[in-house]
């Protein structure tokens, strides 16, 4: 399908009137401000408007703004793409049973990690190791990428960088306004085969194009690290990223309220190297997310045809044949 029609068709979708109401009633559903969690949204806010008849309600949010809204609001209904280890407090908020995981939403889990291009590392192995590009800041540009405000990573990475003494070292910290921009931060370097160096999550579109090096932090370590995702850390220290679960989440009360609803966003899943493929089509034709979303309806009925229930397959199958 043509981009035009892409949108259209989801416009068109998801026009009032389309699905049959029935006993859902209002969901809120945060809309992450990164492509992977928008896309994965509106998939979502398909699947539960036309099969399910939600009265859908998207929550512009990111990661820690998502939490702090659960904790203090018990609300958005369900946040999908959560990057657990950048949220400590969903663990709390589990623990009391105020939400809880739905699934893991990238079923192989995802990455996250400081990255230069190959050919910089091919020229100058030695900043395959953070120790090494500190010792040369200016073989990288002299400047570190990092996370938009509102990632649990910009927390995360702000101690990182007081603990490795980046200002004491010559290295300057450029923090990214969004998702966006540090992507394209990172391709533009790549393209020119200029210095690049800084933050980037997978899957996402950049990392499936071009080839990254991750660059070798030193060992995890649980306390440090956690330690590190707090703004209020005392002693900032030195920790590579973990591996990443990724989420989806709930409220409890949802997921007590809405049974059906819920069993649709427990096999909402994907792997990692699916989303990647995606994010790259998208990328490619210059697509929204909207346009991504039916992209993926279209290419993959037989994968979220198994998520619904028998009703909502029916009602789905009458709008896809």
């Amino acid at each position: 399908m043509k981009r035009f029609a892409l949108a259209a068709a989801f416009a068109a979708l998801m026009a009032p009137g389309v699905a049959l109401a029935d006993e859902c009633g209002d969901v809120s559903v945060a809309e992450m401000n990164w492509a992977s969690g928008a896309i994965i949204t509106k998939i979502t806010e398909f699947l539960m408007v036309q099969g399910y008849g939600c009265n859908v309600t998207l929550v512009p949010s990111a990661t820690t703004t998502a939490v702090a809204s659960l904790a203090e609001k018990n609300e958005p209904d369900v946040v999908p793409e959560l990057w657990v280890n950048s949220a400590p407090l969903f663990l709390e908020l589990e623990a009391q049973g105020k939400a809880q995981i739905a699934t893991n939403v990238f079923s192989d889990g995802g990455v996250e990690n400081w990255y230069v291009p190959d050919y910089l590392v091919e020229a100058h192995p030695e900043l395959a190791t953070i120790d090494g590009i500190l010792a040369n800041p200016e073989l990288v540009g002299g400047r570190f990428h990092n996370c938009p405000d509102g990632w649990g990573c910009r927390t995360a990475n702000d101690n990182l960088v007081q603990a490795f003494d980046f200002e004491g070292k010559g290295m300057e910290v450029f923090n990214h306004g969004s998702g966006e921009t540090l992507a394209a931060a990172m391709a533009s370097a790549y393209e020119a085969k200029e210095p690049f160096f800084g933050y980037q999550y997978g899957p996402s579109a950049v990392l499936g194009r071009y080839n990254m090096v991750a660059v070798d932090m030193g060992p995890h370590d649980a306390d440090i690290h956690a330690c590190n995702q707090t703004t209020d850390c005392a002693t900032p220290g030195i920790s590579s990223y973990p591996a990443a679960p990724v989420l989806t989440v709930v409220t409890t009360d949802f997921a007590k309220n809405n049974p059906e609803v819920y069993k649709l966003v427990q096999n909402i899943s994907f792997s990692s190297t699916d989303v990647s493929q995606l994010l790259a089509w998208q990328e490619e034709n210059s697509a929204s997310y909207e346009e991504a979303a039916v992209y993926f309806l279209t290419q993959n009925k037989d994968t979220w045809m198994g998520w619904l229930n028998e009703d909502a397959a029916a009602k789905l199958s009458a709008i896809f044949q």
